[in-house]
Formats: structure tokens, C-alpha cells, sequence
């Protein structure tokens, strides 16, 4: 005789199964795509090193405090090409930086009515769409004209005056360190603009209404509220702008008029390192392609130092605004 337990059918258990657990595949595409980018830069960077240590062994340090470069010869030296290279940087983002800013905040403000800020920011956005190339052939159209006049003016005007008579000292031409610079504000004004504009906006409207309720007055609210608390958006702006110069290209190959000889005068023709690997990449060879090469290097050397400087500026000015935002 079976028993009632026997009898009774069995019963699935109706619980939850235990799942297996999938692969987050988005999660090893992020690490993927990280571990592809830092082993793309250590690859470059490899090449160039690489390509570049026949010029690094023979030359030394005294690639870059020598001021010849004389391919015929064999003698490379970059100094010219490194100080046309910062000055034309600083020049333009010393132009470009007051600009941008009021522009930022009369676009953040209510300035102006709505319309008339949409259509200024269009335009200013519009900027860095424009190729480089067009920059250039601009520059060259109505700059360099205008530049070759004053150049010549200035020479004159400051002749015998001190530190103004370095700045502008002969010879003048219309394609020198000024009218690359002034062509490279142009290009670095969006950027400038449009990140500080960001910065500017995403300021809580708390801060602003609260300096209003203790009597402030709209431009005291700008420059000692709102601007110390969109400083580090400011700082990161500027640091994008600074790089953008200093790594362009093309205009500046047009315009500065690509001089090897050291000068620190403005209306002088100049070159930068830039300039330099893009008038005679294309036409050297043996030891000038690894002394270019070297060139590439303190390039890239040199822009990582901005972008590390600008890192250590930026999380001061994080850590000196935390206590207002």
C-alpha cells in the first residue's frame, strides 16, 4: 500500500532560477577603447622617438638652444622655431582671451534680446568651422597689406624706444609674427567663447539672485560672483585655446612668412615648429627627416607641458572656488 506522499505528483519548484550573469559587453568596450587610445599614444610616440634618434644622438640639447637651420649642412637647430612658436601662441590668445570673454558674458546675460544673441552666437560658433586653409588665404588677401603699412609705420615710429624698438624692429613685411597671430586669435575665438559661455550659464541662478538681494549691481554680480565661479570652465577654455595654437598648421605656414633666423620682433617674418614640419616634411631627406622628427617630438613635448601646467591651474582654481559653488 503506497502512502498519501507517493500518490502526490511532484510539484515544480516554483521559485527564481538562478540566472547566469551576461558579460557586460558595454563596459569592456569602454575598457577596449581606453586601452587602444593609451596604446596608440605610447605607439606614436615609440615612432617618433623612433625616427627621430639618429637627430636626438648627434645633436643633443643643442638642437634646441642652436639657431641654425641649414639643411645643406647638416646643422638643425629649432630655437628660432620654438620662440615663434610660443610668442605666436601668446600673442593671439592675449588678443583672443579679453574678447571672448565679453563676448561669453553679454551672450550669458540678458544684454542684448534673445534674437540678437542666437544670431552672435551662430556667428561666433560658426568661426571654427572655417577651414584653416580659408584663414589663410583671407590673411593673406587683407592682412598682409595692412601689416606690410604698419610694419613699415611702426619701424619708424619706434625706432629708439625702449623694449618698442625690439618689438618692432626692422625688417617689416606683411607676412610676419603679428599677422599670424592676429589670424590665430581669430580662429581660437570660439573656442574661448563657447566654453566660457557654458561655464558662465551653468552658474546656479541662486548665486546670482542672492547677490542681487544684498544690493550688488549687475556688473559687481559679474566680475566678483559669477566669474570667480565659472573660473575653472574659464581656465579649461583657455587651455584648449592655447593648444589649438600652438599646434595649428596651415594659416600659419601662409602668414608668418617662415623665417629661420631668431628675431623677437612683430612685424618680422618668424616660423614655428608646426610651420616648419609643413614647408619641408615633404622635400627632406636623411638626417633633416629625423631632425624634423625631432622637431615633431619637442612639439609634442611642449604641448603636453601646457596641458599639464593648465591641468594644475585649473584644480587650484577648482579648489579656490569650492567654497562659492
Amino acid at each position: 500500500m503506497t502512502t498519501l506522499q507517493e500518490q502526490r505528483p511532484a510539484v515544480p519548484n516554483s521559485g527564481p532560477r538562478p540566472t547566469r550573469r551576461l558579460p557586460d559587453l558595454f563596459r569592456i568596450l569602454c575598457w577596449v577603447a581606453a586601452i587602444a587610445t593609451v596604446a596608440t599614444l605610447a605607439w606614436l610616440i615609440g615612432e617618433i622617438v623612433r625616427q627621430s634618434w639618429p637627430a636626438i644622438s648627434k645633436f643633443g640639447f643643442s638642437f634646441v638652444s642652436e639657431a641654425k637651420w641649414i639643411p645643406s649642412r647638416d646643422q638643425f637647430g629649432v630655437l628660432p622655431f620654438i620662440v615663434g612658436t610660443a610668442l605666436s601662441s601668446l600673442i593671439a590668445l592675449l588678443l583672443a582671451f579679453p574678447l571672448g570673454l565679453a563676448i561669453a558674458i553679454f551672450l550669458s546675460e540678458d544684454f542684448l534680446p534673445l534674437p540678437v544673441r542666437q544670431v552672435v552666437r551662430f556667428t561666433v560658433e560658426m568661426l571654427a568651422a572655417i577651414p584653416s586653409v580659408v584663414y589663410g588665404l583671407w590673411g593673406i588677401v587683407v592682412l598682409v597689406p595692412m601689416m606690410n603699412e604698419f610694419g613699415r609705420w611702426a619701424v619708424k615710429a619706434f625706432k629708439g624706444v625702449p623694449v618698442l624698438d625690439t618689438l618692432f624692429h626692422a625688417p617689416a613685411y606683411g607676412n610676419s609674427l603679428l599677422t599670424a597671430s592676429l589670424v590665430l586669435a581669430l580662429m581660437i575665438l570660439p573656442t574661448l567663447t563657447a566654453i566660457s559661455r557654458s561655464a558662465l550659464v551653468a552658474v546656479p541662478a541662486t548665486l546670482r539672485e542672492g547677490s542681487y538681494a544684498l544690493g550688488a549691481t549687475r556688473w559687481e554680480t559679474i566680475f566678483r560672483v559669477l566669474l570667480p565661479t565659472a573660473a575653472p570652465g574659464v581656465v579649461a577654455a583657455t587651455i584648449l585655446a592655447l593648444g589649438r595654437a600652438m599646434g595649428e598648421t596651415m594659416a600659419v605656414a601662409m602668414l608668418i612668412g617662415n623665417s629661420p633666423r631668431l628675431t623677437f620682433s612683430l612685424v618680422s617674418p618668424s616660423g614655428t615648429l608646426a610651420s616648419l614640419l609643413a614647408n619641408q616634411f615633404g622635400e627632406a631627406s636623411d638626417l633633416q627627416i629625423n631632425a624634423l622628427m625631432y622637431a615633431a617630438l619637442l612639439l609634442m613635448a611642449l604641448t603636453l607641458f601646457v596641458n599639464i601646467a593648465g591641468e594644475l591651474v585649473l584644480r587650484y582654481t577648482q579648489r579656490r572656488t569650492a567654497g562659492i559653488r
